[in-house]
């Protein structure tokens, strides 16, 4: 495979997504927890019966990013009844292989992904997402907090972003104990990876804090992005290079250091190419090429370590009168990418 782009994010495989995707000219697409039926795991049929409809439009699926989180939340606590839910995470791994998914992305974010602001102001008008550890980390404003949330089960978290912290009450874990169910769940389900063919490759956390409300967050640096890619020595293990959280540690400087250091090692697995203005304790989503990086030093970055994986626009600004997926501003950023790979890549063309 070489270098390219995809669409993605979407939990469902729409004719529109699908149609959006083969206009843009790409040859692949990602789902994020789609839409599969199962109260524990996906079974082969269902996964099958994705693959085939992406196919008939003349697509592939590149990978399958997150399991619902109810799937797993027992091996994340480290509680009663994670191997039983780890036994139910291997046989789904099994039938993403045979159904011919390659690569799946997951999370170990106990309290998930994390936002003091869905509108703020971006360029033009559009509406960005905003976080400020100030109120994050002050429980009395817990309700400015907005954490996202996919819970086919729950009406209201389908495909939405909730108000309040998503571990309520006085639960509590440090990062030894959330490092040790970390390595636990991966040494158990990495050998099913590599029986089926599938590569499993974890996001950072985002926020990159080191704990929210008392519950601790791990893959927050680079260092431990590499550790968490090596606590198995397997290429079925690695990441799924999220580069706007990557920024929010500490701009270009962190985010080519990642490349350089996973992109050696073979472990980025693909690619989500986003940016925000400022880090840690404080950032603003932004359009590509207006934040703290440089989109095309980046690519050229990714182009030169060798890797050949693709590419996601992840997500991005509101543009207005555009949908919730937003078709409008994931054109402009796919069409962006396509151009910084052509301009990387000797003999290609957008």
């Amino acid at each position: 495979m070489v270098l390219r782009v995809a669409v993605g994010q979407s939990p469902v495989a729409t004719d529109e997504y699908l149609t959006f995707a083969a206009q843009l000219g790409v040859e692949g697409v990602q789902f994020n927890t789609p839409d599969l039926p199962g109260e524990h795991r996906w079974e082969q049929a269902d996964v099958q019966a994705l693959v085939d409809r992406v196919a008939g439009f003349g697509l592939r699926v590149e990978a399958i990013e997150n399991l619902p989180n109810h799937f797993y939340d027992k091996a994340l606590l480290g509680l009663p009844g994670r191997d039983e839910q780890i036994a139910h995470v291997r046989a789904t791994i099994t039938h993403l292989g045979r159904a011919g998914v390659p690569v799946l992305g997951l999370n170990f974010m106990l309290q998930s992904v994390w936002r003091t602001g869905l509108d703020a102001t971006g360029r033009g008008g559009a509406t960005v997402s905003a976080y400020d550890h100030a109120v994050a980390a002050d429980p009395a404003r817990r309700d400015e907090i907005w954490v996202a949330r996919r819970d086919r089960r729950i009406a209201d978290a389908k495909d939405s972003w909730v108000r309040g912290a998503h571990l309520g009450g006085d639960a509590r874990i440090d990062h030894d104990r959330l490092w040790a169910n970390y390595e636990y769940f991966v040494r158990a389900i990495v050998p099913a990876a590599e029986d089926a063919g599938v590569r499993i490759g974890f996001h950072p956390d985002d926020p990159p804090a080191d704990e929210l409300h008392g519950v601790a967050r791990i893959l927050t640096s680079v260092d431990a992005l590499e550790r968490a890619a090596t606590v198995v020595d397997s290429p079925a293990l690695g990441v799924e290079l999220c580069l706007g959280t990557v920024s929010e540690m500490g701009g270009q400087a962190a985010v080519l250091d990642a490349v350089a250091r996973l992109g050696a090692r073979g472990k980025i697995l693909y690619v989500h190419l986003r940016d925000v203005a400022g880090t840690m304790p404080r950032f603003t989503e932004c359009f590509l090429g207006e934040g703290n990086y440089s989109p095309l030093e980046v690519v050229r970055a990714l182009h030169d370590v060798g890797f050949d994986g693709f590419i996601l626009d992840d997500h991005t600004p509101g543009l207005v009168d555009d949908d919730g997926y937003g078709y409008r501003g994931r054109a402009h950023a796919i069409g962006y990418i396509q151009a910084l790979i052509a301009a990387v890549t000797p003999g290609r063309t957008p």
